[in-house]
């Protein structure tokens, strides 16, 4: 998800302004040199902002560089399977998102199982997706959009950034509790796929909030539902797809991961100074600005999310017959 180059400056900026406090002292001599913290994607995205505010708040913390590295290939596979290969020293960690759920189903050959080889460490943040439509579309909410869909089968089509994408597997997600059938056209990101819903090209995308909100803003586009089970801070006046599909829910979750076998004693230890971050003023301004949530958590709640997500999205692209090579 890649954001517009201004407001990446702004958030990226943000994070290295964040507030400097004394190292914390602990029993363990962790960390001793730079860690290494793998990204999935390209710069400029969510998760890459997500990894650098996380990563300044960690070095200030405590007294080392957590350097970013972005590995982006397979729709994060690449950076996970290096994470995976990596030392459980705690010098090598993964900033984990949606992927790690979808990747399990969406792909028949990985070579390695995210539940399996991947320690959770904890939660960064949740985010929504929006359901937005262009001009062309009559509808005003969401139940006006089913009835026109309704009406018009196969005719109506729906932005994705990619096959396997959250846009299409939440978009997914509508077709089957809602009785339609968007017709996903695949993009090659999620900016394309928004200017392909202004063109006309398309008429639907369930576009994540991040890209979508200053469209929405500019009134560019007609925002109709927020795909959390709460509204989003960020649009307080638009409701959620489950107000008019109940059970309908689907968000971006970020968090941080280790390899298997890393010692609890520094994945504690990072799950408490992320926490504390996540209580800082600064850090949640710059989450906001990604239309996100604070996620705190202890690992096995983050373990126990990544897992639930797994088991839930896995249904929804066996469903639709999702495959990605």
């Amino acid at each position: 998800m890649k954001l517009p180059r201004r407001t990446f400056l702004h958030l990226a900026a943000g994070a290295a302004a964040l507030p400097v406090l004394p190292r914390v002292g602990s029993a363990l001599d962790y960390p001793k040199r730079p860690v290494h913290l793998l990204v999935g994607f390209a710069p400029a995205g969510a998760t890459d902002i997500c990894a650098r505010l996380i990563g300044q708040w960690l070095s200030e913390r405590l007294g080392e560089q957590f350097v970013i590295e972005n590995r982006p290939g397979a729709g994060s596979n690449v950076a996970t399977e290096a994470a995976v290969r990596a030392s459980a020293d705690g010098y090598t960690l993964l900033l984990t998102g949606p992927p790690a759920a979808f990747n399990a189903t969406l792909y028949d050959n990985l070579n390695f199982n995210f539940l399996r080889d991947m320690a959770p460490v904890g939660g960064i943040m949740r985010a929504p997706n929006v359901l937005v439509v262009n001009s062309g579309v009559p509808a005003k909410n969401v139940s006006e959009l089913i009835a026109y869909a309704k009406a018009n089968p196969g005719k109506i089509s729906m932005a994705t950034g990619g096959n396997g994408t959250s846009q299409h597997i939440f978009g997914e997600l509508f077709n089957q509790m809602a009785g339609v059938k968007l017709i996903p056209v695949a993009y090659r990101g999620g900016a394309p796929a928004l200017l392909g819903l202004l063109a006309g090209e398309v008429q639907v995308e369930f576009a994540p909030v991040s890209e979508a909100i200053g469209y929405i803003r500019a009134g560019k586009v007609r925002a109709l539902a927020v795909t959390t089970a709460t509204r989003s801070p960020v649009l307080p006046d638009v409701p959620t797809v489950g107000d008019f599909l109940p059970g309908y829910e689907g968000s971006g979750f970020f968090g941080v991961s280790a390899p298997r076998n890393t010692s609890g004693e520094i994945i504690n230890m990072l799950n408490r100074e992320i926490n504390v971050g996540l209580a800082e003023p600064k850090i949640k301004e710059r989450l906001a600005d990604l239309g996100g949530d604070p996620m705190p958590m202890t690992p096995v709640d983050f373990g126990k999310l990544i897992a639930d997500e797994t088991e839930k999205w896995g249904k929804v692209i066996r469903a639709a017959h999702i495959k990605v090579e």
